[in-house]
């Protein structure tokens, strides 16, 4: 299989391509294109060439093609599975979840095309005011910029072109280059749903490359981005006055208060460690545990976590897989050796192959590369608190703020953890790694900035116009 670019509507050739191969069995999978900087231009040339159309199609077009574009993944939804857990060693149920989560991203997107909307301003609210009449228009900003990471390709995807299409902007996109066959899958369902040809265009290649011509390029209006911390920062430092979007990860912390149901909370807490390898960006990583309850919980998770099966993401009742990379499964053994000789306990984390069994770290310090950076693998760590103010600082102490949870009977330590925890959303008697697709998604500190969930989205790809009538 061999996967050209995809610009205005036309698959292009390039000089060089990439070999893509299963992170599981590293067996080939397909030869993709590997774009130039002049292939970059072109892109964006035919994305702002189709700018000015985008802008003036009607809401109920575009609402007709996201819609259109979520029922033939619908109608295709075995296909697409395999695929993720061809090209992203996503296991069959976790790729179900995405490939479920992704057509409704694109339904919310559609219905959030008729229902972008001003205000009206009381302009005789000011002397000056009186006798004129003043309402806002959202208008589109032009060409998107959309850069993806690996772990959810079909879902992040649909959070960064579904809210662009719906507010009748152009699209250049770069997937990451472990799964670009998923964009390049829904670049054909958008075309196939009558999108203008020209109006989402899928780049592959070299990161840096993509990404610094799409970020310096001036008819590219704004940048989504999801992914690491440091190219998050040279995005931000390099993209002027674009609107910039970015959303850099996190090792999110849940508290486990005293007073809760162990065996409830136990198996969320697993699934939310250990879900597609840890690969996700609010994947549990800390665990805090009150001291009445940490003994008890320790134990019961750990039993949870010997349950798990690992194998071929292509087959049924594997629980995990492997992570997405050689690289990745040497870092993630590297960190764990250090929390060891740093004095840790560790159960699992073995490896074989590229897979890293889930590892559970207790007695670990807290400096440590496995609590305070986002290892993005299977690897939880559990540490014991004394009271929630203290929890809550632990939490805090990070520079990350994505999402964090916390179980407790308490009103009070909930509302005071609501008020006190420094991130972009507070999941109470819910994991951090709680999402649905419709709610505000983002975080502060090294977690990133803006906000996705499609009628967030769209605030963010879009520019308020004033509008102010004087009758004569």
């Amino acid at each position: 299989m061999e996967k050209q670019l995809w610009t205005g509507g036309n698959h292009i050739p390039t000089d060089e391509y990439q070999t893509l191969c299963s992170p599981y069995s590293g067996e080939e999978i397909a030869r993709i294109a590997l774009a130039r900087e002049h292939h970059v231009l072109d892109a964006v040339v035919c994305a702002h060439s189709m700018a000015p159309a985008m802008a003036k199609m009607a809401a109920h077009e575009r609402s007709a093609i996201l819609a259109d574009v979520a029922r033939q993944l619908s109608d295709r939804s075995d296909e697409v599975v395999a695929l993720l857990a061809l090209e992203a060693a996503k296991p069959l149920n976790s790729a179900r979840v995405e490939i479920q989560r992704t057509i409704q991203t694109y339904q919310f997107a559609a219905e959030a095309a008729k229902q972008i909307t001003g205000e009206m301003i009381p302009m005789d609210a000011a002397p000056g005011g009186v006798g004129k009449l003043a309402f806002t228009i959202r208008t589109p900003l032009g060409v998107i910029g959309a850069i993806c990471p690996f772990n959810f390709p079909f879902n992040l995807v649909a959070h960064k072109v579904g809210p662009a299409i719906a507010a009748g902007n152009t699209v250049v996109l770069k997937p990451a280059s472990q799964t670009p066959l998923s964009a390049h899958f829904i670049a054909q369902l958008f075309d196939k749903a009558g999108l203008p040809k020209g109006a989402l265009n899928v780049i592959t290649g070299s990161g840096r490359l993509v990404g610094d011509a799409l970020v310096t390029n001036p008819q590219v209006k704004m940048i989504t981005f999801t992914g690491s911390p440091p190219v998050g920062r040279q995005i931000r430092n390099t993209a002027g006055l674009k609107r910039v979007t970015l959303e850099l990860g996190s090792n999110s912390a849940v508290i486990l208060d005293k007073g809760i149901d162990i065996n409830a909370v136990a198996p969320r807490c697993v699934t939310a460690a250990f879900a597609y390898q840890g690969q996700v960006c609010i994947s549990l990583q800390r665990i805090y545990v009150h001291r009445d309850i940490y003994d008890d919980f320790v134990l019961k998770f750990v039993e949870l976590t010997r349950q798990l099966k690992g194998g071929d993401p292509s087959q049924a009742g594997f629980d995990y897989s492997a992570v997405i990379s050689s690289q990745d499964a040497d870092r993630i053994q590297t960190w764990l050796a250090e929390a060891r000789k740093a004095g840790a306990d560790i159960i699992g984390g073995e490896r074989t192959g590229n897979m890293v069994s889930p590892a559970v770290v207790i007695n670990a310090p807290v400096g440590i590369k496995v609590s305070c950076q986002e290892v993005f693998g299977p690897v939880v760590v559990i540490y014991p608190f004394e009271t929630m103010d203290g929890a809550i600082d632990m939490v805090n102490d990070s520079v990350f703020g994505l999402q964090a949870g916390i179980f407790t009977p308490s009103i009070n330590h909930a509302l005071a953890a609501a008020a006190k925890l420094e991130v972009g959303g507070v999941m109470v008697n819910e994991v951090p790694t709680f999402r649905v697709d419709q709610m505000p998604y983002g975080g502060v500190k090294d977690s990133g900035m803006g906000r996705e969930g499609l009628k967030y989205a769209i605030e963010e790809m879009t520019e308020i116009k004033l509008i102010c009538l004087q009758p004569l």
